[in-house]
């Protein structure tokens, strides 16, 4: 979701704001805080965690991120809201690999009851990619 300069009206902008924004607009999966501040440093973009914090809490505030915890982290994730994906994550190394379509849209979910209608969903799969499956017969080997 890009917000090619349509600023939500709620939400007062900043240029910290906007560095923020840009980051998760190009980011290709959820990113937690300290993600964010990583990537801004390599930006060169000077930015103390605690404003990445403020800022995260505005943009949820506003309707503008969703945040979540994935099984098995502690740390908090952010994505920009319309993004519909879902991931495999790695047990071993945490890296998350996005699904290429999402299976319940072709099930067509449904609730027993009709008077529940389901908004959104996730969905996150785990097992090991190949770098930690790898790591993994190295290790039985030795």
């Amino acid at each position: 979701m890009k917000l090619q300069g349509c600023w939500p009206e709620n939400l007062k902008k900043t240029k910290q704001r906007e560095q923020v924004l840009q980051i998760l607009e190009d980011a290709r999966q959820p990113l937690s805080a300290v993600e964010l501040y990583r990537a801004l440093v390599q930006l060169g973009k000077d930015m103390p965690l605690s404003t990445i914090y403020r800022v995260l809490t505005a943009f949820e505030e506003a309707g503008l991120v969703e945040k979540y915890i994935l099984s098995g982290q502690e740390s908090k994730l952010y994505r920009l809201r319309g993004h519909h994906e879902h991931f495999a994550i790695c047990l071993g190394c945490h890296r998350q690999f996005p699904l290429k379509e999402c299976p319940l849209e072709r099930m067509g979910v449904q609730t027993e009851e009709e008077e529940f209608t389901v908004t959104d969903h996730r969905l996150e799969l785990y097992g090991y990619c190949k770098e930690c499956q790898k790591r993994q017969v190295t290790k039985k080997d030795s």
